[in-house]
């Protein structure tokens, strides 16, 4: 079991530190301290530090609070972010989007809360201390068990909490600004902007260069009208990015999400679509049971209506989740369809959607591209459907008529 596991906030399964980091677990503790004692006015002491994990950017720590005239709470979390700030005009600090997003979700109610209380932080030193959610299962352990009735119970909790986290949420994207701003970021910008203008204007060339596809004008109007719920809309709320299984701890109080690198506000449409495709789950992408994505998407629903009243329209909710399904079918052909054909290794807009698609790669696009093909024939978009049946036929010269497997959770199902 995996308490607390995300590709940056790290695995804990008790193991001690390696020696060859305990010098940087050291100074990492060192930093908390100083921070939670200058906080404080009086000394914290933190104590047995046991290594989460993490990544190339990110150490991620569970500590002890050993000494502590108030009234921390037992253990916490620190996540250390280890690289430098992103430099030039177009680019994206994580450590100040997701201290922001940390602070954002902190002044929600107890309630409302998704994340892990963020109870300090240092922009100087690139730190955050956080609650601790305890050892917990994330959803990924869900589905990966062999109980298919826990997984449903866990995955429909999830798009609970993800409609939940997003009406509290909405009408706050001001505060998040402001919060950027605070802790030095000029503008903000969602990350997955300039991934769509670069899909509108390549992903018509590499379908007729390495599927020999043409994408009819219908279809590719639609695509750019989709990639219109990046901009203003009236149905922007807080969204992790990163919406994934592993990135889910399963608390007595309800799903809890973690690692919000690249949180941002955007169109609640592009969250809900991603409950329809292959989850992203750190991991292979794997199937879904039959019906599970629209059991998801109307859990999810029920949360965001009282918000967005016409979202509980049938037709508004297709419509929008379509053109959602649209935009991340296209950012994920960009990313994919090169290493499908051999061209090149996955680009960053296939971690946005699907991680580490590895060997799977023509499997999960097709997958992909069928999934749309079906919600645009039933929506009628002719054009749409045509080019993902024209696409599933050329991927199959690729690998792409394999099957995804189920999640093990599922597999008698």
């Amino acid at each position: 079991m995996a308490p607390l596991t995300t590709d940056d906030a790290g695995t804990s399964d008790g193991r001690a530190p390696d020696a060859d980091r305990s010098g940087d677990l050291a100074r990492v503790v060192g930093l908390a301290e100083d921070v939670l004692t200058r906080r404080h006015g009086a000394t914290v002491r933190l104590a047995d530090p046991v290594d989460l994990g993490g990544s190339a950017r990110s150490l991620v720590v569970r500590v002890r609070v050993a000494e502590d005239p108030f009234s921390l709470p037992r253990t916490l979390v620190l996540k250390h972010y280890l690289d430098e700030p992103g430099t030039g005009e177009q680019s994206t600090d994580r450590f100040r989007y997701e201290a922001a997003s940390c602070q954002l979700l902190t002044a929600m109610p107890a309630e409302d809360r998704a994340s892990p209380m963020l109870v300090a932080n240092d922009p100087t030193h690139r730190l955050l201390v956080l609650e601790d959610l305890g050892r917990c299962s994330t959803l990924a352990d869900r589905l990966h068990e062999p109980d298919p009735k826990a997984a449903e119970r866990a995955l429909l909790g999830w798009a609970r909490s993800l409609g939940r986290m997003q009406a509290a949420t909405a009408g706050r994207e001001d505060d998040f600004r402001a919060l950027l701003r605070r802790f030095g970021e000029r503008a903000w910008r969602d990350p997955l902007a300039d991934d769509a203008r670069a899909a509108l204007a390549q992903v018509p060339d590499q379908l007729a260069q390495l599927l020999r596809v043409e994408a009819a004008p219908a279809a590719v109007t639609e695509a750019r009208t989709a990639a219109r719920l990046l901009g203003g809309s009236g149905y922007r709320a807080f969204s992790p990015a990163e919406i994934r299984p592993d990135n889910c701890l399963l608390t007595g109080s309800g799903a809890r999400f973690l690692d919000f690198e690249w949180g941002c506000f955007r169109d609640v449409a592009l969250t809900a679509a991603t409950l329809r495709l292959p989850l992203p789950s750190g991991g292979k992408a794997r199937a879904q049971p039959a019906g599970m994505a629209e059991a998801m998407v109307a859990a999810w629903q029920a949360e965001i209506t009282p918000v967005w009243t016409d979202m509980a329209d049938p037709d508004v909710l297709r419509e929008r989740v379509l053109q959602a399904e649209v935009l991340w079918v296209w950012l994920s052909t960009r990313a994919l369809l090169p290493i499908v054909v051999g061209a090149r290794h996955a680009g960053p807009a296939a971690r946005v959607v699907v991680a580490d698609p590895g060997e799977d790669a023509p499997a999960v696009l097709s997958a992909l591209w069928r999934r749309l093909g079906v919600d645009a024939g039933q929506a009628g978009l002719v054009a749409v459907a045509e080019l993902a049946a024209a696409v599933v036929g050329a991927l199959g010269r690729h690998g792409g008529e394999a099957v995804l497997p189920p999640y093990p959770a599922f597999r008698r199902v």
